[in-house]
Order: structure tokens, then sequence, then C-alpha cells
């Protein structure tokens, strides 16, 4: 079964200072980076749920 996802709740995405934007700590694959980029990826095998607190531990 497929997890319906949103980037912005998930443990992998993260703000990368050197490139000033957010971006997704998975390695993807060519498919994969194309839906992300452009914001299509709403079935994300490596989606992992993320509350607001467990986001800002992992991030300091």
């Amino acid at each position: 079964m497929k997890i319906k996802s949103n980037c912005e709740t998930c443990m992998n995405y993260f703000y990368d200072d050197e490139y000033e934007c957010y971006t997704c700590a998975m390695n993807l694959d060519e498919d994969e980076y194309r839906h992300f980029i452009q914001d299509t990826f709403s079935d994300c095998p490596y989606y992992r749920r993320g509350d607001d607190y467990t986001i800002v531990r992992k991030q300091i």
C-alpha cells in the first residue's frame, strides 16, 4: 500500500544552506526527482511522517 504524502511533513525534507532551498535527503532516481521538482510526488516510497517537534529536533 502506497502512502499519500506531502513533502513538508516528511522527515526527509530539509533546508539545504548550500543550495538555499528545501530538498529531499533521499537519493532519488531521475523519475522520482522529476516528480519531486514538479511537486507531483504524491505517493513517495521514502515518506516518513514527522510532527513539528520531531522535525525541529532533527534540525538542531
